[in-house]
């Protein structure tokens, strides 16, 4: 039987990089995935055959799509992990000076680029995940998402970046539970790491930071083995210095938001059915 095959996003560095090696120590092929094609190809052609670099812009779905046939088609029409881990910070502050205005006199688009590579890739990754994996030869794959303890918290100086990782958490939450998948043996996790080293913090604030509230990478990588070697789906795990810790979803107000989250699903897919009179048109 060959090695399973993993994707990882933002491979090139920092947690993504680490997740690569630990998938290699562990026997899997990894396809890693960047925007930085210098270090990229580097590390790759170091790390060996066992590892392909394909230069990714995961904010571009067509870089994405090319980047999951490629994996798919390099690993012997397989594919069992996905790292979705490419993440960056806000690259335009929500509360600078409107100093740039258009033609009429309105301030400028905000640039929601963060929005783009931190959540919105993930929908397309997990979109594209799916589709090759239902071709495994046993159908089904593993899929871990890193956000982020400000998906727990409100970290007010980057509120796109905050509002990125409380969307993963979400969408770990309903995709994670979502019965038809888990019924394809296709999971959806998330790991959710406090302070851990990384290119995301300028080098002369990571140099000041405090040691003893770093989290150390081993505590990301023991995170990403529990989710390897179980079947659990929807789960979020808060990563503090060498513990990991379930958050569970709230519990529910009251009976009435209780019926909304649970009862009420078989209405929401009842009006998301297409209606039987468009049924009928359509034939």
């Amino acid at each position: 039987m060959s090695s399973p095959v993993a994707i990882v996003t933002g491979a090139s560095s920092g947690i993504g990089l680490a997740i690569t090696m630990h998938l290699l120590s562990r026997g899997f092929r990894v396809v890693m995935a960047d925007v930085n094609a210098a270090d990229g190809t580097r590390i790759s052609a170091e790390l060996g055959e066992s590892t392909k670099f394909i230069q990714t812009n995961v904010a571009v779905y067509a870089d994405q799509a090319v980047l999951f046939r490629e994996a798919f088609k390099w690993g012997g029409n397989r594919l069992d992990f996905l790292a979705a881990n490419a993440g960056i910070d806000d690259r335009q502050s929500l509360y600078e000076e409107d100093s740039e205005e258009s033609e009429d006199g309105t301030p400028k688009e905000l640039s929601l680029l963060t929005l783009r590579v931190n959540l919105d890739a993930v929908f397309q990754g997990i979109w594209l995940f799916k589709h090759y994996v239902r071709k495994n030869a046993i159908p089904g794959g593993k899929i871990v998402i890193t956000s982020s303890a400000a998906g727990f918290y409100p970290m007010s100086s980057n509120p796109q970046y905050t509002a990125s990782k409380h969307g993963l958490i979400g969408l770990t939450r309903a995709a994670g539970l979502h019965q038809p998948l888990i019924s394809e043996n296709i999971t959806v996790n998330c790991i959710c790491p406090t302070f851990v080293h990384t290119n995301l913090c300028p080098p002369h604030i990571r140099d000041k930071f405090p040691q003893e509230h770093v989290t150390p990478m081993s505590t990301v990588l023991k995170a990403v083995d529990l989710f390897l070697d179980s079947s659990a789906s929807g789960e979020t795990v808060e990563l503090s210095l060498g513990q990991l810790h379930y958050r569970k979803v709230p519990p529910y107000l009251d009976d009435n938001t209780r019926w909304l989250g649970q009862e009420a699903a078989k209405l929401w897919e009842e009006g998301y059915e297409q209606p039987p009179q468009l049924k009928e048109q359509a034939v």
